[in-house]
């Protein structure tokens, strides 16, 4: 661990070093794995380095994934006292036999310790993950989970459907829709039971797959699915930084490598750093990348697709289309138009003023386009692949 920790501070160095003026950090994110295994010490290191090199507003967002099983009190109290603000805690769910099916190496008694942890040192901020459409998994099941959850009053809660990959163990044991996991329809149940207990408890679904109380959406996520500039650092990360997106190597030896050259070619000039990183990157987004990224990201939020940044950054003319391209899912109650006084616009009223010559001057009252809770949200994927594959842009 600190091999490693040394190598991704020498990366976080090498990047921030080279740019102008680094602005302090809103939002911080340990993620990916298990940080939460991460000795203190170690932790402390690549905040100093931060703290270094760019510094933190004064209420920055610095959240921390963690499993249960895998800290105690006290390494929890030393995280907070590092500036982790928000803990994200891998349930899963709260049933043993669940816990067991999806592979998770902690038990029920770990999740009520690491809960017991949180509660006690007076976390506010904290969410909670949870997983639908396990093997054998019935709606009763699910509702007793959430129900669960619910109890517990997490400040957030993610729920995510099983993804079976090809490749893993469970691409070996289990194909999707078939038993023992849930068909389609089942695993629809399970979405829109979470989606009406959450809300009815006050949460607020604000994200496909996520809901949180008033004033706790995560803010560090919002980065992605606005489409905002980000840094990423460290083993098979990803960055967003002057509309071009980096990727990291996801073997060690080959992220030595790259930390190595970084430096090395910082040494001489930034530009044979990116040409460098170009290497593991798409290079610079191309118009069509960027409208598909805008859209497909901002259809996962409850706020929906801002028409009026659209038309900003790539044309009226744009904006027309994709009002256009949005009639039959806003006619079907998939998607909902909304004008700028933020009330819904029926549809028929969207249709009549799309088809008129008078389209224009109408459809700039129409501020966003959003996905129907649960509906619509549940229809995405299909919604999207249709909305990209009429774009105009190629």
């Amino acid at each position: 661990m600190g091999s490693y920790v040394t190598t991704l501070c020498k990366e976080i160095t090498s990047t921030l070093s080279q740019l102008p003026q680094a602005s302090p950090l809103k939002t911080l994110f340990f993620g990916g794995g298990t940080p939460s295994l991460l000795p203190p010490q170690y932790l402390s290191r690549i905040v100093d380095t931060l703290d270094q090199h760019c510094g933190f507003q004064c209420d920055a967002e610095i959240s921390m994934e963690m499993d249960p099983g895998t800290f105690d009190k006290q390494t929890l109290k030393q995280f907070l006292g590092l500036g982790v603000n928000r803990v994200s805690l891998g349930v899963q769910s709260f049933n043993e036999d669940f816990l067991k099916a999806c592979g998770r190496s902690h038990g029920l008694q770990d999740v009520y310790e690491a809960l017991d942890i949180i509660t006690g040192l007076n976390v506010s901020n904290w969410s909670l993950d949870l997983i639908s459409s396990l093997p054998h998994q019935t709606l009763e099941h699910w509702e007793e989970c959430l129900r669960e959850a619910i109890g517990l009053s997490p400040a957030h809660v993610s729920v995510y459907d099983l993804q079976i990959e090809e490749g893993t163990k469970f691409g070996v044991w289990y194909k999707p829709g078939h038993h023992p996991l849930p068909d389609e329809d089942k695993s629809a149940s399970f979405y829109r039971l979470a989606s009406s207990l959450l809300r009815e408890a006050g949460y607020e679904h604000y994200e496909i797959s996520n809901y949180a109380k008033p004033g706790f959406q995560c803010r560090h996520n919002m980065v992605y699915w606005k489409n905002q500039p980000y840094y990423g650092f460290g083993l098979g990360a990803t960055s967003y930084f002057n509309g071009k997106r980096f990727s990291r190597p996801r073997k060690l030896k080959g992220y030595a490598d790259f930390v190595e050259l970084c430096i090395n070619q910082s040494s001489d000039n930034f530009s044979a750093n990116e040409e460098y990183l170009s290497f593991y990157s798409n290079t610079v987004e191309s118009v069509e990348d960027r409208v598909c990224d805008t859209i497909m990201l901002s259809l996962r939020l409850a706020s929906g697709l801002n028409l009026n940044e659209l038309s900003k950054n790539f044309g009226h003319e744009l904006r027309v289309h994709i009002c256009k391209s949005f009639l039959p899912f806003i006619n079907s109650g998939h998607a909902v138009a909304v004008d700028s006084k933020f009330k819904t616009v029926p549809p028929d009223t969207f249709s009549t003023a799309l088809s008129e010559q008078s389209a224009s001057k109408v459809l700039k009252d129409v501020i966003f386009i959003r996905l129907t809770d649960p509906d619509g949200f549940l229809l995405s994927n299909e919604i999207i692949s249709s909305l990209f594959t009429d774009l105009p842009i190629k």
